[in-house]
């Protein structure tokens, strides 16, 4: 059955094929309450067989939702879609929100006029709420959704000075200290003494906390700073930093780098500069995603389960808009454990 002329059928088609009223036909489509399970079956049915497809814009006049979350990744795109580890949380994400029957936008931030275009647009109603990776100190995505009075998670975990605002955030990490904490304790423990690490941007609490759970495991004393780099987490930039520190510290023999491919990158240096590792230098990194698979030698890793921690954002985010969602959880912030995955690099 179709609308008259090949029309778009409407909600009145529906409530006519079902036996009922308009309004009953408009509380079952926008997951109103107060009818009867028989009678939400013949609606549903009936929307089957008609092909009915909600008004989008009506139902957002009638719900205040528009059925979408905005996904800001800042960083620009040839980051995000040359480094597993955004894919592999976008994947949790995007299930997650497929499963509440609702969309994902993408925005990236590639240069800082970004900025303004993203702002506008979460102010603009677009979007019922907003998740938030890969942020750096001082980065205004965050001042923005507040302006917008916009629902928040955020992936890592936000440096925020005011304690007040951190006390009400929500946000969802691994246990990046105590990752580190393993890995550094685990070279120790197959007889390393001159360990480096290599960093990811210190402007990021993520790469902070493994540098300092770096530090606690070598007893809290200060850090020799020719085993201390920055990668960029970005295989590029871990093959210069294991070069800076070869060139500092000729004598190192293992090296912790906090991601898989800065690892990878670390490797390659390693074998051109004729490093045989692990004889000669061991090497830990950090995600356990597809470069450690890549590597060679296998890579002992830490392992983060980075596509439940997309998992746990989007429902944390749905929870807090009120979406019902397959399994409800506490409105807190999530701390998911960091598990050391020895292999053939150490």
């Amino acid at each position: 059955m179709s609308e008259p002329n090949g029309g778009r059928p409407t909600l009145e088609a529906v409530a006519a094929l079902a036996g009922v009223s308009r309004a009953t036909v408009s509380r079952v489509v926008n997951g109103g309450t107060g009818v009867r399970e028989a009678v939400r079956e013949r609606v549903r049915q009936a929307v089957r067989e008609l092909g009915y497809v909600p008004n989008s814009a009506a139902r957002t006049l009638v719900t205040r939702r528009t059925g979408a979350v905005a996904v800001v990744i800042a960083e620009p795109e040839t980051r995000v879609f040359s480094d597993p580890f955004f894919g592999r949380q976008l994947r949790g994400i995007s299930r997650e929100l497929a499963a509440a029957d609702t969309q994902l936008l993408l925005l990236l931030v590639e240069h800082r006029a970004d900025y303004d275009r993203i702002g506008r647009y979460l102010a603009a109603g677009y979007v019922d709420g907003a998740l938030m990776f890969s942020l750096h100190r001082d980065d205004p995505l965050p001042a923005m959704a507040d302006r917008a009075g916009l629902p928040t998670v955020y992936g890592g975990r936000p440096d925020w000075e005011d304690t007040e605002r951190a006390a009400r955030t929500l946000y969802v990490d691994t246990d990046n200290r105590d990752g580190a904490r393993q890995a550094v304790r685990h070279l120790h423990a197959r007889g390393r003494r001159r360990i480096a690490v290599i960093t990811g941007p210190l402007d990021q609490t993520s790469a902070m906390d493994r540098l300092d759970g770096y530090r606690e495991a070598l007893g809290g004393a200060e850090s020799d700073p020719r085993l201390i780099a920055d990668g960029g987490f970005t295989a590029a930039g871990g093959e210069r930093a294991m070069a800076r520190l070869l060139d500092a510290a000729p004598d190192l023999d293992a090296v912790f780098a906090c991601s898989d491919l800065m690892a990878n990158g670390a490797l390659r240096t390693l074998r051109a500069r004729g490093r045989r590792v692990p004889d000669e230098v061991a090497v830990v990194g950090y995600d356990d995603l597809e470069p450690a698979a890549w590597a060679d030698p296998p890579l002992t890793t830490v392992r983060q389960d980075v596509e439940e921690m997309g998992r746990l954002m989007a429902r944390l985010l749905l929870r807090r808009l009120g979406v019902p969602t397959a399994i409800p959880m506490e409105l807190a912030p999530v701390i998911t454990e960091a598990r050391l995955v020895v292999r053939e690099s150490t």
